[in-house]
């Protein structure tokens, strides 16, 4: 959760000072050599595993700080550090590191008849300010995706992650120096004013190129709202899973109750599941079983309630809630049609999954359904830019300008265009 201090009279001041110190770093990082981003990122992985104890102790200070707080059971998943996460971090960086170098990477290449040769290449975006809350390794994976897109980056993360945050970002700046690369070119906001939040939003002056939130409801609204630079919004993990009429019931069983309960708190977590009334009398009480034997609470429509009597009733309300616990709200679809519809009307444009056999349903839910990412027989927890192959991500992009879905070093690039001659002029 974001603070709530008092504005310092100086945030400005000190905002604008960091915004500055950011362009003055990623004009070099523009230009850096593949190697010498690769030595930065192995050095800060490096230096997260020899400095794990530390980490985990500031994290441990963290935590303390929200015991008896009515901060949510996932939040404080998303916050907590341990061993395995520790290690998957500095594995993360070290994965971003072996990916190809995006920058100057030519995507398009003609030839026009007056004898010019024209090329797209990919290059930097500048300056991005990633916004984030309760999850410290964010600290990680935007720095270092950041970085080996050739982009300098601030974060702001919240007051509750601070101290995890600053730990993060003290080994993200060892591995920038043992490389020679501007130290500035990863930077943790020092403060934990609101203020610092709606300055970034602002743009410093000009030095941020892209905002990139990554939080609850309140954090993306605000962003929304008042950023005055563009922003790949990733907003709430609404996802679905429709059970076709087709499905092996077994694998639908094993993927939903992974899509739910694996990890309620993250964003590619279930919270609606939908069944084909065609199977109804078969599959639902199979699949409500299962997700209730792993401790889902269940919350029917009307016909479900008529089948599974007992339940909670789903409301209005549960259809656009994303619990980020577990509870999961279930409806019977008229076929791949009705499945398609409430997702239409319901959904956030995250991620969505179909489990069926029928070839054609597949099309149509691929064809049909317009969020940053589809899943065929498989979980939504796979919405996630290292099961993706990206090493890491910043986020997940909902919007459709530019990045979609997992951002990774490809979104965090832009393009321009070269173009070669030999003396041409227009007439």
């Amino acid at each position: 959760m974001l603070d709530t201090v008092a504005q310092s009279p100086d945030i400005d001041t000190l905002m604008n000072d960091i915004g500055r110190k950011a362009r003055a770093a990623s004009r070099p990082l523009a230009f850096a050599s593949t190697e010498s981003k690769n030595k930065a990122l192995e050095a800060m992985a490096d230096a997260i595993l020899a400095r794990k104890d530390h980490i985990l102790t500031e994290n441990a200070k963290d935590l303390k700080d929200v015991e008896g707080t009515d901060m949510l059971a996932s939040f404080v998943d998303r916050l907590t550090l341990n061993d395995k996460r520790v290690i998957e971090m500095a594995e993360g960086i070290r994965a971003i590191a072996a990916l190809a170098d995006p920058v100057g990477e030519v995507i398009a290449a003609w030839d026009r008849p007056n004898g010019l040769k024209i090329e797209r290449a990919r290059t930097p975006l500048g300056v991005i300010g990633v916004i984030f809350e309760s999850r410290p390794n964010v600290t990680a994976d935007a720095g270092a995706l950041c970085l080996k897109a050739g982009n300098a980056v601030i974060l702001r993360c919240g007051s509750d992650s601070r101290r995890s945050s600053q730990a993060i970002h003290e080994c993200l700046v060892e591995g920038l120096k043992a490389a020679g690369l501007p130290e500035h070119a990863i930077q943790l906001v020092p403060v934990s004013d609101r203020a610092a939040v709606g300055a970034m939003l602002r743009g410093l002056e000009g030095n941020i190129d892209v905002i990139v939130p990554r939080g609850g409801k309140s954090l993306v609204a605000r962003v929304q709202t008042e950023a005055g630079v563009p922003v790949f919004a990733h907003l709430e993990g609404l996802c679905h899973i429709y059970i076709d009429a087709s499905a092996d019931l077994e694998m639908a069983k094993s993927i939903v109750v992974n899509a739910k309960m694996r990890r309620t708190g993250i964003c590619g977590a279930a919270e609606t599941l939908l069944v084909d009334s065609k199977v109804a009398s078969t599959h639902l009480k199979p699949l409500l079983d299962g997700l209730a034997a792993a401790g889902c609470e269940i919350r029917g429509s009307a016909d479900v309630l008529k089948l599974m009597p007992g339940l909670k009733a789903a409301t209005e309300e549960d259809w656009s809630t994303e619990y980020l616990a577990a509870i999961i709200s279930v409806a019977l679809v008229d076929g791949i049609s009705g499945a398609i519809a409430h997702i239409g009307k319901y959904s956030s444009n995250h991620t969505e999954a179909v489990i069926a056999e029928d070839a054609a349903v597949v099309e149509r839910f691929f064809t049909e359904i317009d969020s940053a990412i589809l899943l065929h027989n498989a979980s939504t927890q796979f919405a996630d830019g290292g099961e993706f192959g990206m090493g890491a991500e910043i986020g997940i992009a909902t919007g459709k300008m530019h990045a979609r879905g997992p951002v990774g070093v490809e979104q965090l690039t832009s393009f321009k265009y070269r173009v070669r001659g030999t003396g041409q002029i227009r007439a």
